[in-house]
């Protein structure tokens, strides 16, 4: 399965980046504000792994038994936007929220939005 690899890459990702600053004092944000700050964030992770994903060339969307190898694969040339994500997480619902959301629903659901990335592209 993709979680150990993608566990030891997130370890990595953590030690390789520093946290960020919080400037602005962001806690004090809404709901509302707090979800569209962090979906900017995950959208733009999930945009970089996309991309990586489909410019590998073992990639085929007709055969998706790869997916979890060539998502593992992609994490080091996105590393910055996963790390902006999992810390905006943090500053936005608390220290250790990133790294359990990326751990949890967002690698879950990453599989399946890259399929319909792939079907997106591939319709006329």
């Amino acid at each position: 399965m993709i979680l150990a690899p993608l566990f030891g890459t997130a370890m990595l990702v953590a030690v390789a980046t520093g946290p960020l600053d919080d400037p602005m004092g962001v806690t004090h944000f809404s709901p509302r504000q707090k979800n569209a700050a962090t979906q900017t964030l995950v959208h733009s992770a999930t945009d970089c792994l996309v991309h990586a994903v489909f410019a590998d060339p073992q990639y085929s969307a007709s055969d998706t038994s790869k997916l979890g190898d060539l998502i593992v694969a992609s994490m080091p040339s996105c590393v910055a936007p996963v790390r902006a994500m999992i810390d905006g997480y943090d500053q936005y619902y608390g220290e250790g929220s990133g790294e359990a959301f990326f751990m949890g629903p967002y690698l879950d659901a990453l599989p399946k939005l890259i399929v319909e990335a792939a079907k997106k592209a591939a319709a006329p």
